[in-house]
């Protein structure tokens, strides 16, 4: 069953930028596209860990700030080495101007 945790505002996400959201001991990063769309995936980078909030968020990639891996942020994917291992996505929903990510 999906768990939904209030994340943040809509407003906090600027267009095509990353916040963190940290939540039970977890990393999550929350995206807003150029479409005005949300997503959400795991905030660590699958390479070294480094929190992808730091990193540039282009179209629909967030490049990691360490060592510039690339990831899909829609869909998860690595596009671009040094990192192999795909991204966990998760289900959002936006209500009343709440972003919520669906956890569990």
């Amino acid at each position: 069953m999906t768990e939904w945790i209030r994340a943040c505002a809509a407003d906090d996400v600027d267009e095509e930028d990353v916040i963190r959201f940290d939540h039970a001991g977890r990393t999550f990063a929350i995206y807003r596209s150029p479409d005005n769309a949300f997503f959400a995936t795991d905030g660590l980078c699958t390479h070294e860990k480094v929190h992808l909030a730091d990193g540039l968020v282009m179209d629909d990639i967030i490049e990691c700030p360490k060592h510039n891996g690339r990831f899909n942020y829609k869909t998860g994917e690595a596009k671009g080495a040094p990192v192999c291992i795909d991204l966990a996505t998760y289900p959002v929903k936006v209500e009343g101007g709440d972003i919520f990510v669906g956890i569990g």
